[in-house]
């Protein structure tokens, strides 16, 4: 059967010098091309497909490819832009970043930030280990302000080394008004993104997300 050359010349130039030069899907436009001969070939000869038909079909091939090139595109942009993120995030190694999670002693001090509220008159420190029992109640200032904690006991020898979380107790007049996590300074070893979400593995595995640090310090400065 006869193929008119204007429907089947031109199109393997034209469409695969273009695939060709773009290096874009052309495995997926050769098995168009064989599709289309083959839908060609074995055409019915009294009712033969017409040429808008095939205008249709390249149509629509091309309307493929353009959104495969888009969404490459829109992908190498999300590479990029998640580099930047990873490269920002690394600037928070090695910080400290203040926020309300358990700090891990090893014999250093431990610096809290307590903020207990204006009404309290008196303030007690609750210390729990990593099992959640309290080893240490003590009295502290009653107001806002870096204190250092330095694991030591009441007969003055160390607690043993781990993860430690610490608490506010405020009273007023002999009444409990408020009780509240202590931020504390953690020293940050790994920066990673979690369901979207910036998260900071400190020293000892405590994890903090991003949104919960109320500041950040360098520790080389002498803080």
């Amino acid at each position: 059967m006869d193929i008119s050359p204007t429907l089947t010349g031109p199109l393997p130039t034209a469409q695969t010098g273009t695939a060709q030069k773009s290096g874009v899907i052309s495995a997926d436009f050769e098995t168009f091309l064989k599709m289309l001969t083959v839908q060609m070939q074995n055409q019915d000869p009294s009712s033969p497909i017409k040429s808008e038909d095939y205008a249709v079909q390249l149509a629509t091939f091309s309307g493929v490819e353009q959104q495969v090139r888009t969404n490459e595109l829109m992908a190498a942009m999300g590479a990029q832009l998640s580099l930047m993120g990873m490269s920002q995030m690394a600037g928070w190694v090695g910080m400290e970043a203040r926020a309300p999670v358990p700090g891990y002693f090893d014999g250093e001090p431990i610096t809290l930030s307590p903020n207990p509220p204006v009404i309290a008159d008196r303030v007690e420190l609750v210390v729990r280990d990593a099992a959640g029992q309290t080893v240490e109640r003590s009295v502290i200032p009653a107001q806002a302000g870096a204190m250092e904690w330095d694991g030591a006991n009441a007969n003055g020898s160390q607690y043993p080394d781990g993860l430690y979380s610490f608490e506010i107790e405020s009273f007023n007049n002999g009444n409990l008004v408020a009780t509240s996590p202590v931020e504390i300074y953690a020293t940050i070893v790994e920066a990673r993104t979690q369901n979207g979400e910036t998260v900071l593995i400190a020293r000892g595995g405590a994890e903090i997300p991003a949104s919960k640090v109320t500041g950040l310090r360098d520790p080389s400065l002498g803080f």
